[in-house]
């Protein structure tokens, strides 16, 4: 079994929401994220490239009504770190009660 790993990257509060709400999809609009995590597109897309760069999320360019668009995504990666940081988290909360 592997221990669960806690990521400093993925646990700054608007990163881990970021993530929560990709892990629930296999992709979504910058836009719908954008809305949802009440950031400024510059704050949003600094979080972004911080978890891009890690090999976390990607961006792919898609056509919607005639408009571009981005949609993000978590990479397997992404999604194997998110998983063993809820699982880290939810070790500490295990070992404090």
């Amino acid at each position: 079994m592997v221990e669960p790993r806690f990521d400093d990257l993925i646990h700054a509060p608007h990163r881990l929401r970021i993530c929560a709400m990709l892990s629930q999809a296999e992709g979504i609009e910058f836009g719908e994220v954008l809305n949802r995590s009440e950031l400024s597109k510059s704050a949003l897309s600094k979080h972004l490239s911080q978890l891009a760069q890690a090999g976390y999320v990607t961006d792919t360019p898609i056509v919607r009504e005639g408009r571009s668009r981005q949609l993000l995504s978590l990479t397997p990666v992404g999604r194997i770190a998110y998983a063993d940081h809820l699982a880290a988290l939810q070790r500490i909360i295990e070992e404090s009660t």
